[in-house]
């Protein structure tokens, strides 16, 4: 038995074992990232899966689309389709918020003493770099939620590198909030005002709120495509509100704190402000 059929073996073993207990899985390619799409769906050309949220079922039955490829159905996975993927696995990942999991991914020893000090004890699996904390319980996925911290759940992946030891415990309040939280202070936003004092020509105070309210909601809602959502609700705003001088940094700061809430990084909320003003020629 050659090792690349005895990695198949193992990574299709364990994928039969995890999907039978309700996890959905997918094979991994070296690098820890999930197979391409195949040639029909490249680009997503096809629609993408219907628990994407996008337009128009996808009919492909082989591992394509990422994390919404995977599956609990033994057919599925012991497909020809799946075959050719499986003989080039090099690990197996699941969908945790498919199985109503989140994993507090740890990716050092700080990392991991802080949530030793703040999380409550739960199941834990050690990983080449740090700790995978599993809770029961889906919420939002998004990394860098703090130095050396990523959450793994809905619309992702993590991979599977064993049971781990504890028992699993359901999803506090304290590994939700981390999503919830102020803009990087790092960030420095400069909004262009009008030559003369910038006087504000809309109606009142009430008019900017709800134009605020409005973008934080469109940010919110988004199902796919957050940097696009993010961008275009940065560009409404600024198209209406930017050069009057009536933003304040506690405007900006809802709208980069609704953006980092959907998984977007401080540095990624400044670049799409950036562009915005660029866009608006301000």
């Amino acid at each position: 038995m050659t090792d690349s059929t005895l990695i198949w073996g193992e990574c299709l073993s364990a994928a039969i074992t995890l999907a039978a207990s309700g996890v959905p899985v997918l094979p991994l390619r070296a690098g820890k990232v999930p197979f391409g799409n195949c040639r029909a769906c490249t680009g997503n050309a096809c629609g993408g899966r219907p628990n994407m949220k996008t337009p128009g079922p996808c009919l492909c039955l082989a591992p394509c689309h990422g994390w919404a490829a995977a599956s609990t159905d033994p057919d599925v996975i012991n497909s020809r389709e799946w075959e050719r993927a499986w003989r080039e696995a090099a690990g197996v990942a699941y969908h945790p918020g498919g199985a109503v999991l989140t994993v507090v991914d740890l990716d050092n020893a700080e990392a991991i003493s802080w949530a030793r000090a703040e999380l409550p004890a739960t199941r834990t699996v050690p990983t080449t770099r740090g700790e995978h904390w599993i809770y029961q319980g889906a919420m939002q996925s998004a990394n860098a939620v703090r130095p050396g911290v990523d959450i793994k759940s809905s619309m992702s992946y993590a991979r599977w590198v064993g049971s781990g030891t504890g028992t699993t415990v359901a999803l506090p309040d304290v590994v939700r909030a981390l999503l919830v939280r102020a803009p990087s202070p790092a960030r420095s936003v400069t909004v262009p005002v009008l030559v003369g004092g910038g006087r504000c020509p809309h109606r009142s105070p009430a008019y900017l709120e709800r134009g605020i309210a409005m973008a934080e909601q469109r940010i919110t809602n988004a199902s796919c495509g957050v940097h696009a959502a993010v961008f275009g609700a940065f560009l409404s705003v600024l198209a209406t509100h930017g050069r009057c001088g009536c933003l304040t940094d506690a405007h900006t700061a809802r709208l980069f704190a609704a953006a980092q809430a959907k998984g977007e990084s401080p540095r990624h909320c400044a670049d799409a402000w950036a562009n915005a003003v660029h866009r608006l020629g301000m």
